[in-house]
C-alpha cells in the first residue's frame, strides 16, 4: 500500500521537472549570493571569483574605471538576480500538481535558462579573452548545465491532457428520458406494445 502511494506522488514527475529542480537549488542561492556582494559592495564584489573575468574584461578591453564599472557591477547583479527570480516562480508553479503535470511552469525555467545561458557564455568569453583559467571553468560548467535543462526541455513534451467525449455531441439513438416530464419508465424497460394501451 504505501509502495502504491508513493509511484502515485511521484508518477506526475517528469524528467525535466526535476532536472529543473536540481538547477534551482543550485543557481538560487549561488547567484543570488553573487548578486547580494555586488550589491553591498559593487567593485569588491566583481572582483570575486565568479565575476572576476568580467572585471579583468571591463578594466583591461573597454578601459571602464569608476562609476562605469559600479554601473556595470549593477547590471550583471540585475540579471543574476532576475535568474534567480524565474527560477524561484518555476519552483513555485511545480509545487502545484496540476501546472507541473501540463508544463505551465515550462515559461519560467525556459527564461531563466535562456537568460542565465547569454550570462555564462558571455563570462566564458570574457573569460578566455583576459586568461582566467578558473573564472573560465565556472562559467563554461555553469552553460553546459544550464544547456543540458534546455535541451531535455525541448525534447521531453508535457503529459497530455486527457480527452473527454462530451455526450451531447453525438446523437443519442436511445429514446429520451421521461423523468423530466414527471412519468415513470416501464418495467424492465420494455418497449409500449399496442395491446398494453
Amino acid at each position: 500500500m504505501a509502495g502504491e502511494a508513493g509511484s502515485g506522488m511521484f508518477r506526475n514527475w517528469r524528467i525535466g521537472s526535476v532536472n529543473g529542480a536540481l538547477l534551482a537549488g543550485y543557481f538560487i542561492p549561488a547567484w543570488a549570493l553573487v548578486a547580494f556582494n555586488i550589491f553591498v559592495a559593487p567593485v569588491h564584489g566583481l572582483y570575486e571569483r565568479p565575476s572576476v573575468a568580467v572585471a579583468l574584461f571591463l578594466s583591461d578591453h573597454l578601459q571602464m574605471a569608476g562609476m562605469d564599472t559600479v554601473r556595470a557591477a549593477w547590471l550583471l547583479a540585475l540579471g543574476r538576480l532576475t535568474v534567480v527570480a524565474f527560477f524561484a516562480i518555476y519552483l513555485a508553479l511545480l509545487c502545484i500538481p496540476r501546472t507541473r503535470r501540463n508544463g505551465g511552469s515550462d515559461e519560467a525555467l525556459a527564461i531563466a535558462l535562456a537568460i542565465g545561458s547569454l550570462i555564462s557564455f558571455a563570462s566564458m568569453v570574457m573569460a578566455s579573452k583576459v586568461g582566467e583559467m578558473a573564472a573560465l571553468r565556472l562559467h563554461a560548467t555553469e552553460l553546459l548545465l544550464l544547456l543540458g535543462a534546455a535541451i531535455v526541455l525541448v525534447i521531453e513534451r508535457p503529459e497530455a491532457a486527457p480527452k473527454t467525449v462530451e455526450a451531447a455531441a453525438t446523437p443519442s439513438l436511445e429514446r429520451p428520458s421521461l423523468e423530466p416530464l414527471g412519468l415513470e419508465p416501464l418495467g424492465l424497460e420494455q418497449a409500449e406494445l399496442l395491446h398494453n394501451r
